[in-house]
């Protein structure tokens, strides 16, 4: 029961201490389908703003990529998952966040998920 259009969600992200922006941009088809989803979170690095998606592997999250890597994948590898997931679930019911902000229903998402969880519910609010 979601109407047809592209809608953008967002909500504050306090992970780390730190305040940042977590949207969400939804597009749902004729038929009420999610067809796509993009999530991302503002960042700043060595004082520059940007988001966490554009620094790809330079976030350092993915052992390898930093001295603080101790993920398997970097943050945006686990949010293209996490996309693939509201896609293929038609919906974020399924997510189960957990009180400390994570989930275990997308396995390579390891990221708290809260914050975008909020971005999409927002948007989705919006889609009804």
């Amino acid at each position: 029961s979601l109407k047809e259009g592209t809608y953008e969600g967002s909500a504050i992200d306090t992970y780390g201490g730190e305040e940042n922006t977590a949207t969400a941009r939804v597009t749902i088809d004729a038929e009420g389908k999610i067809t796509d989803v993009y999530l991302d979170t503002t960042y700043t690095k060595d004082g520059v703003e940007t988001t966490k998606k554009t620094l790809g592997d330079e976030y350092g999250m993915k052992v390898g990529n930093s001295a603080y890597g101790q993920a398997e994948y970097e943050w945006y590898e686990q949010v293209e998952a996490l996309e693939q997931a509201v896609i293929d679930n038609q919906g974020i019911e399924f997510l189960n966040v957990d009180e400390d902000g994570y989930t275990d229903a997308v396995s390579t998402c390891t990221i708290q998920v809260s914050a975008l969880y909020e971005a999409l519910e927002d948007a989705l609010n919006k889609a009804k």
